[in-house]
C-alpha cells in the first residue's frame, strides 16, 4: 500500500494527514508556532520553526501509519498566502517570514490606493491594495530597510522556503504567485511593472510551475529523520484559500466556499479573470480555467480566542479542571442568550481588516451596551459580529459573481453545532458541512494524485469527502438580523473615519512591553 502526506503550513501551525491511496487517513499530527508581533504592525514567524514543524508532524505522522507494507510515495502542500522572506547568495533568511498580518507596508498601500496607482496593479494582478500584498511589503523594505533589500539575492514565500530546504529545488506554483501582487493574471507569468516599481527582477524570484508540478527527491538527512525513502515525490500544491475551496467540493461556478481558521476568507472560482470595481475582493489564477475569487477576513477564531482568554479565565480554568473543551462551554453559554444578542453588536476587527473594509487601521468594538448585557452576551455578540463580517464580503462577492448556488463550510468552526446554524441564520441559506473537516489537506493529497496520473478531474474529490451534514436556516430568526445588519454595516462605514486616529494612538502609547 502507498501513501500520501498532506501538509497545511498556516499562519499559527502546521497540519499533516497521511492518507493511502484510497483517502482513508492513517495518521494526524498538528505543531504549532509563535507569531512576533513586537509593535502593533508587525506580524512575523521564524521560517525554520516552521520548518521544523513541518518536520516534526511529518516525522509524527509516518509513526502513526506504521508503514509495514508499502512508503510514502508523495508529499503535497498547502500554505499560507502573502508571506515573504528575503534570502541572501546561500538561500540564507535575512529576514523572518512577513505574513499576511503584517501591515508595516500599510502607508504605501495607502498611496497607492490614493494615486491610482493600486487600482491599475489590481486589474493587472488581482491583488486587492493592502499591505498583506508582497508587493507592498516590498516597497517597505526598499524604502525603509535598503541594507536589507539590497543583500537580497531572492525573494520567496513561506512554501518556497519550506521547499527549497528540503530538496534544494527553487520553484514556485502559480497560485501562490498570484498571491504575490507579482504576477500578471492573465498571463500568468511574472508582471513586468509590478517588479519594475518593486525594484526586483525576475531572477530574484523563484521559477514558475503549475499547482501539479513534481519532482523526486528529498535530502537524505530529512529523509531519515522523518522516516521515509528519499527518492519521493514533492508536488507543489496550492495556497490553502485555493485549496480549502478545492476541499469542500467548491469547484463550480457560484458555489461558495467559507472557511474559518484563525482567519477566514469566503470565496469561488470563475472561470476566467474577474475583478470587483471596488477592488474588495482578491482574484487569482489556480490553474487552467480556474481562478479564485473571493475575500480573505483577518478576524476569524483568531478573535474568539481573544474572547476566551480575555473575558472567560474563571470558565476556562473550571473547564480545564471538569475536563472538558473550553471552547464548547462558551458555545453553551452563548446558546443561553437570544439571536441578536438582545441589540448587543460587536466589531471584529482586532487585528486591522483585510476584506471587506480592506483597511489596517480598523479596530474592534461593541456598540450597544446596556445595563442588561452580560458576558454571554458579549460571548454571542462575538461570534455573531464574525458572522456578520462574513456575510458583508458574501455581498460584496454575490456583486461580481452572482448569487451563490449553495454554500459549503469548514474549518474548526464547524464542529460548534450553535455557530454553524449561527451562519445559516445570518446567511438565511443552506449551509453544507462536509466530513472531512481537514479541507486544505484533503486537496493537497488529491493534487498530489492528480500530478501522479491517479486522478484526472477535480470533481471526483467529493469521493473522498464522507458524508455532509445541512444546517437548514431558522426563519423565526431572521427579522432579528435582517434588522441588525443594516446597523452593523452603517457603523463599519461610520467608524471607518476615526480608525486612523485610534490605530495611531496605540502605535504611539501602547507599551508594548506589557
Amino acid at each position: 500500500m502507498d501513501y500520501i502526506i498532506g501538509i497545511d503550513v498556516g499562519t499559527t501551525s502546521t497540519k499533516a494527514l497521511i492518507y493511502d491511496t484510497d483517502g482513508n487517513i492513517y495518521g494526524k499530527a498538528n505543531k504549532g508556532y509563535p507569531l512576533y508581533q513586537d509593535t502593533p504592525d508587525m506580524a512575523e514567524e521564524d521560517p525554520d520553526e516552521i520548518f521544523n514543524a513541518t518536520v516534526s508532524a511529518m516525522q509524527e505522522v509516518v509513526a502513526k501509519a506504521n508503514i509495514t507494507d508499502g512508503k510514502v510515495i508523495a508529499i503535497s502542500w498547502s500554505a499560507q498566502q502573502h508571506s515573504l522572506i528575503a534570502l541572501d547568495k546561500d538561500f540564507k533568511p535575512l529576514t523572518r517570514s512577513l505574513t499576511w498580518a503584517d501591515n508595516r507596508s500599510q502607508k504605501y498601500a495607502a498611496e497607492y490606493k490614493k494615486n491610482g496607482r493600486g487600482m491599475e496593479m489590481y486589474k493587472r494582478t488581482g491583488l486587492p491594495i493592502h499591505p498583506m500584498g508582497p508587493f507592498y511589503k516590498l516597497l517597505y523594505f526598499r524604502n525603509e530597510q535598503p541594507e536589507i533589500f539590497d543583500q537580497a539575492a531572492y525573494w520567496v514565500g513561506i512554501k518556497e522556503y519550506i521547499i527549497w530546504k528540503y530538496t534544494g529545488v527553487l520553484k514556485e506554483e502559480i497560485s501562490m504567485a498570484a498571491a504575490t501582487g507579482l504576477l500578471n493574471m492573465n498571463s500568468a507569468q511574472w508582471d513586468e511593472e509590478a517588479l519594475k516599481e518593486t525594484g526586483v527582477t525576475e531572477k530574484q524570484l523563484p521559477e514558475l510551475v503549475d499547482t501539479t508540478d513534481k519532482f523526486k527527491g528529498i535530502k537524505s538527512e530529512y529523509a531519515k529523520i522523518i522516516g521515509i525513502d528519499k527518492d519521493v515525490y514533492f508536488v507543489m500544491g496550492a495556497t490553502d484559500g485555493a485549496l480549502s475551496t478545492i476541499g469542500v467540493g467548491a469547484i463550480q461556478t457560484g458555489v461558495l466556499a467559507i472557511n474559518i481558521g484563525t482567519s477566514a476568507a469566503v470565496r469561488t472560482f470563475v472561470d476566467k479573470p474577474r475583478v470587483d470595481p471596488k477592488a474588495r475582493l482578491y482574484c487569482y489564477p489556480v490553474m487552467k480555467g480556474k481562478y479564485l475569487v473571493g475575500g480573505p477576513i483577518n478576524n476569524g477564531g483568531i478573535v474568539l480566542n481573544w474572547a476566551h482568554d480575555s473575558l472567560f479565565g474563571g470558565e476556562v480554568e473550571a473547564a480545564k479542571l471538569l475536563h472538558i473543551d473550553s471552547y464548547d462551554m462558551l458555545s453553551k453559554i452563548a446558546a443561553t442568550v437570544p439571536a441578536g444578542s438582545d441589540g448587543l453588536i460587536f466589531h471584529p476587527y482586532l487585528g486591522g481588516e483585510r476584506a471587506p473594509l480592506w483597511d489596517a487601521n480598523a479596530r474592534g468594538s461593541f456598540f450597544g451596551l446596556n445595563r442588561k448585557h452580560t458576558r454571554a452576551h458579549m460571548i454571542r455578540a462575538v461570534m455573531e459580529g464574525i458572522m456578520y463580517n462574513l456575510y458583508s464580503v458574501t455581498l460584496a462577492l454575490k456583486e461580481v459573481t452572482g448569487e451563490p448556488k449553495a454554500v459549503l463550510a469548514a474549518g474548526g468552526f464547524a464542529r460548534s453545532t450553535l455557530w454553524t446554524q449561527m451562519m445559516a441564520d445570518i446567511f438565511e441559506h443552506d449551509i453544507v458541512i462536509p466530513e472531512s473537516y481537514e479541507s486544505g489537506s484533503l486537496a493537497a493529497m488529491f493534487l498530489a494524485k492528480m500530478a501522479l496520473g491517479m486522478e484526472d478531474n477535480l470533481e471526483d474529490i467529493k469521493k473522498y469527502m464522507g458524508k455532509e451534514t445541512v444546517y437548514k436556516p431558522n426563519q423565526d430568526v431572521f427579522k432579528r438580523y435582517r434588522t441588525l445588519m443594516p446597523i452593523y454595516l452603517r457603523l463599519s462605514r461610520d467608524l471607518s473615519k476615526e480608525y486612523e486616529g485610534i490605530a495611531d494612538y496605540q502605535r504611539e502609547f501602547t507599551d508594548n512591553d506589557k
